[in-house]
């Protein structure tokens, strides 16, 4: 099943690039034709874009349209943390504990380190690579709560996206909801401010691109699609709650031979309720990893 579905994928996107698809002078045009392919061909709605650092242009599909961040958002939190650390307002040495009654259904490294401690350093790592729910409520407290994490985006130019709500509430975004969500095009522009903008330093710039690249959750998205020897990172987005269907999100950096790194940030919301990951839906955003390096290698 999963063969076929890449199969006609894989199909679908060969035959756009050739006769269905014609010549256009916009690159971005062109590749927005194939993920619209993608789209139908995975019974969803598919949000996509793509940022280039040389050119500062974007592209993509259903890009200014809202979807909900999900733990997309702990890429920013852990950002903020390394922000606050490099400007003195904070410490990220700072030992910092949890109650038990704090722990969610997952948090490896909350639940493993309850009686120790950890810095916020420690807490934004984990966060950040182990998507660790009880880390990142433990940030948002520590820090002002979801509108300070909001306020950080507003402070960099990002006017779109928002977080209201912490784990697990703020994972039920149904269609229509406004509540901790982003969009492509915005999620897409913040990303390249923090990892190749001056928003951060070349050392939590540093720190960051490495987390990114060490998360492991999105090995079957958008960086399933991409060669293996192109630098990548990234921090994904997964939910299940009954009533808005189900939620796959990847968002990240790949850094192509020869050329400027662009950013990414790709959302698919099934037209179906998926009770656990469907290897369909995080098909359709690894082929937009496929996509995404065609676009990169054409230069």
């Amino acid at each position: 099943m999963i063969f076929d579905r890449r199969t006609a994928l894989a199909g679908g996107v060969a035959l756009a690039a050739g006769a269905c698809v014609p010549v256009e002078r916009d690159r971005g045009g062109r590749y927005s034709a194939l993920l619209n392919i993608v789209e139908e061909t995975a019974n969803g709605t598919l949000g996509v874009a793509v940022f280039d650092t040389g050119t500062g242009r974007i592209w993509g599909h259903n890009d200014y349209a809202r979807f909900p961040q999900l733990s997309s958002f702990k890429l920013s939190l852990a950002a903020l943390v390394l922000h606050l650390d490099e400007t003195g307002t904070l410490d990220a040495g700072e030992h910092i504990s949890w109650e038990a009654s704090e722990l969610l259904d997952y948090a490896p490294f909350a639940k493993d380190r309850l009686e120790q401690g950890a810095t916020l350093r420690e807490l934004a790592e984990a966060t950040q690579t182990l998507s660790d729910n009880t880390a990142a409520n433990v940030l948002l407290r520590r820090l002002g709560g979801p509108e300070r994490l909001t306020s950080f985006w507003r402070a960099i130019g990002d006017e779109t996206s928002r977080l209201d709500r912490t784990e697990p509430a703020l994972n039920d975004v149904p269609p229509g909801e406004i509540r901790d969500t982003t969009t492509p095009a915005a999620s897409a522009r913040t990303l390249a401010k923090l990892v190749y903008g001056d928003v951060l330093g070349d050392v939590a710039r540093t720190t960051l691109k490495t987390w990114m690249a060490e998360t492991r959750t999105g090995m079957r998205r958008v960086r399933a699609g991409l060669p293996p020897e192109w630098p990548a990172g990234d921090k994904t987005g997964t939910s299940f709650a009954p009533g808005m269907g189900s939620v796959y999100v990847d968002v990240g950096y790949v850094e192509p031979a020869g050329r400027a790194p662009l950013t990414f940030a790709t959302f698919f919301r099934a037209a179906r309720q998926h009770t656990s990951v469907d290897p369909r839906a995080e098909g359709a955003l690894a082929e937009t990893g496929r996509i995404i390096a065609r676009y990169a290698a054409e230069g």
